[in-house]
């Protein structure tokens, strides 16, 4: 992974109170990652940083799509995507970001790099199955549906014709009590 130089925001030179940075995101931020599941995107990013005394809170705003492939048929879909994660930035001795929700920055730290962050909120957002939604109304007429309707499974009926007379008998030690 490359450093992505445009996600470091350096708070160091902020007056105290709420600042806005804006991002805008394509393919070339997941491919940073080597992550290659999307075949595009177009995502928009708020970064709200309160500065504070002593420790800093931001709030990371995502919406957008991604173009993804549906798992029941390949077909390329647009997947709208928008979530939202608030982080706790505090001073230590150390860096330390093992906890999800607050991030340990030593004290002589100056900027800080969202990017980790703002790449697993948007891979965590896309669902993990992922449905066309002409499938879900019946509205994508594709091959691969067909096939999938031909080879589902027919519905059992349960009438006496159709079952075996060799197991009636079982049936009756069940009923007669």
């Amino acid at each position: 992974m490359k450093k992505l130089k445009g996600f470091f925001i350096p708070f160091s030179g902020l007056k105290l109170g709420k600042h806005e940075f804006e991002y805008t995101i394509d393919n070339t931020f997941f491919e940073s990652f080597g992550y290659e599941e999307f075949n595009s995107s177009s995502i928009n990013i708020k970064a709200i940083l309160d500065k504070m005394n002593t420790m800093m809170e931001l709030d990371i705003i995502a919406s957008g799509s991604v173009n993804v492939n549906c798992d029941l048929t390949s077909e390329p879909y647009d997947q709208k995507i928008e979530s939202d994660l608030q982080l706790v930035v505090k001073f230590g001795e150390e860096y330390n970001d093992e906890d999800d929700e607050i991030l340990i920055l030593p004290h002589g730290e100056y900027q800080i790099n969202i990017a980790q962050y703002v790449y697993e909120m948007l891979v965590l957002a896309v669902p993990q199955k992922r449905v066309h939604p002409g499938v879900l109304d019946g509205t994508l007429k594709s091959e691969v549906l067909d096939k999938l309707e031909e080879l589902q499974p027919k519905e059992r009926q349960e009438n006496k014709e159709d079952t075996d007379p060799r197991w009636d008998g079982l049936k009756k030690l069940l009923t007669d009590k």
